[in-house]
């Protein structure tokens, strides 16, 4: 690809002859990098104003505003040595090619959603950039597309199309605070998942910031490149600027509702059905089942509810005819019924009351609330029902802890395995999420609840996906497999690799030989080059 811009190749080959700065100690110097980034040609905002270093009054600001996982917010997680936040896409080159020359390691943060914290943490000398200024959305209704920008929130991306139309949606997560960049780029699974599969299923062009400082398009990068980022994780093979949605037809009303049942009032049974029903019902509704611990009373007796969460692309009427025939145990009325627009769904699902103005999707928090470890599984035949009550009775030991089951079938199973990174597809009766979190401080409560949280993986061995024993990249889990963050290590790699990944990981190895053979873009689970 040839450069248009003249002052960007100009300013790419005066990095290339610099010599790199380092101190006495061996350490990189930031003062190089920082000097760096302001020889760049920045057509509109200075980058200046979006640098922040540890004596910026606003760093610890911007640093927590983006973390998910308090985990990663105490005072012993590694901070980075400035923060970028870029606010347009020569910020992006320049902090690229300024940190490839000066040898230091970039986080790529969208909305810092990464379990494991890893778009923000690293054990070498490191910088964040932000992309939570690059937020832009145009929803292009004629076209029935969308270009969406990485730092853009899922909330934001439903609000921009809910506004525009009534008739179309996209499918993605339910979660409004979780960033467009990492999401899209992992997969992305939600309610619609049943009908129109995953969100990469649905993008369609893409932009992005090679380590060579380029902006590619889907053209010009090839179909190899574009296939790895839809699934395969952006942050191993460059910056994400934008993503180009396809929009999807939705009804001017959707139908969705919330059973909770406990276990005293036949959870179990209506779990044990469930797993083999909600995989065949027509692909226009989605259930989830969400088993959560419970008070019983005041006196800390405790139980398991399990919700039943529904979306159907429909009326209420339909859906509630629907499973009185097929799920008359569930006990579904038209009472327990919303008819909604689809945007209006996004809001209930986010766990906001019905009648929520829809404003709340651009609602953005200011800090981390919680302490959470996630864990993911893909469950392919059905789980006996005496284990469901083993199951419980580890919920209840570990309290703080929800687990999300959501059914496969529909247009996912109709999906090839190597359509895309994200291999799996058919076979799967639902994926399972167990999620973990707590509000107790320091170390001992968190070795608690993550050593509690995998005895529960642990018992779930015999019952779930085997060889490998598959997981989504998007609930990050370094439990499975993690390299340091300044050496790539192909056999490890391989093993979290074959478990997000499966057979697509060979594949996705020879693409980022193909685009960053230095191995530039890495973290503690990137694809690592042949």
């Amino acid at each position: 690809m040839k450069f248009r811009n003249p002052p960007v190749l100009l300013f790419i080959l005066s990095v290339l002859s610099l010599s790199i700065p380092w101190t006495t100690a061996g350490t990189v110097s930031i003062d190089g990098f920082l000097q760096c980034l302001t020889k760049y040609p920045h057509p509109a905002h200075t980058i200046q104003e979006s640098i922040y270093t540890p004596q910026n009054s606003s760093f610890q600001s911007v640093l927590v505003a983006h973390i998910n996982n308090r985990r990663y917010s105490t005072a012993a997680t590694p901070k980075p040595l400035a923060i970028i936040a870029a606010k347009n896409e020569s910020h992006v080159q320049a902090t690229v090619l300024c940190a490839k020359h000066h040898g230091l390691q970039i986080k790529i943060r969208s909305g810092g959603h990464d379990f494991e914290g890893l778009s923000y943490t690293s054990d070498v000398p490191f910088v964040i950039l932000d992309m939570f200024n690059i937020n832009s959305i145009d929803v292009n209704v004629a076209d029935k597309s969308a270009w969406v920008h990485s730092g853009a929130t899922l909330g934001e991306v439903y609000y921009a199309i809910g506004t525009k139309t009534n008739v179309y949606g996209f499918p993605a997560g339910i979660c409004p605070t979780v960033g467009a960049g990492g999401h899209f780029s992992g997969g992305g699974y939600g309610v619609l998942m049943r009908k129109y599969g995953l969100s990469i299923d649905n993008i369609v062009d893409a932009r992005l910031v090679t380590a060579n400082g380029r902006i590619l398009d889907r053209k010009s990068m090839g179909e190899d490149l574009f296939w790895a980022i839809r699934g395969g994780g952006g942050a191993s093979f460059g910056v994400i600027l934008s993503w180009k949605l396809k929009l999807v037809p939705v009804p001017p009303k959707v139908t969705v509702f919330n059973l909770t049942k406990t276990i005293e009032e036949g959870a179990t049974d209506l779990v044990y059905k469930w797993q083999t029903l909600a995989p065949q019902l027509p692909k226009e509704v989605f259930l989830r089942a969400q088993p959560q611990v419970k008070n019983i009373d005041t006196k800390g007796n405790k139980t398991v509810g399990v919700s039943f969460i529904g979306h159907f692309l429909g009326t209420s009427d339909k859906v509630v005819a629907l499973l009185n025939e097929s799920f008359p145990e569930l006990g579904l009325q038209r009472k327990d019924c919303y008819e909604v627009s689809w945007v209006e769904s996004t809001v209930f699902w986010a766990e906001s009351p019905i009648g929520t103005p829809i404003e709340i999707l651009l609602s953005k928090p200011t800090e981390p609330e919680t302490f959470y470890k996630g864990k993911s599984d893909y469950v392919k035949e059905p789980i006996p029902k005496h284990v469901f009550d083993s199951i419980w009775k580890k919920m209840i030991e570990i309290e703080h802890i929800w687990l999300d089951w959501n059914p496969y079938g529909g247009r996912m199973s109709e999906i090839s395995e190597s359509a895309t990174p994200y291999p799996h597809r058919a076979g799967n009766l639902f994926f399972a999420l167990y999620y973990s979190s707590w509000y107790d401080e320091g170390i001992e409560a968190t070795n608690k609840y993550v050593s509690l949280t995998r005895e529960l993986y642990d018992m779930m061995t015999p019952y779930v996906s085997k060889n490998p024993r598959e997981a989504f990249q998007n609930y990050r889990d370094l439990d499975i497999g993690a390299n340091q963050d300044n050496k790539t290590n192909f056999e490890t790699a391989t093993l979290y690799g074959r478990k997000y990944f499966k057979g697509n990981f060979d594949r996705l190895v020879r693409v980022k030989t193909m685009v960053d053979p230095l191995n530039f873009f890495k973290h503690k689970q990137s694809i690592p080059p042949l």
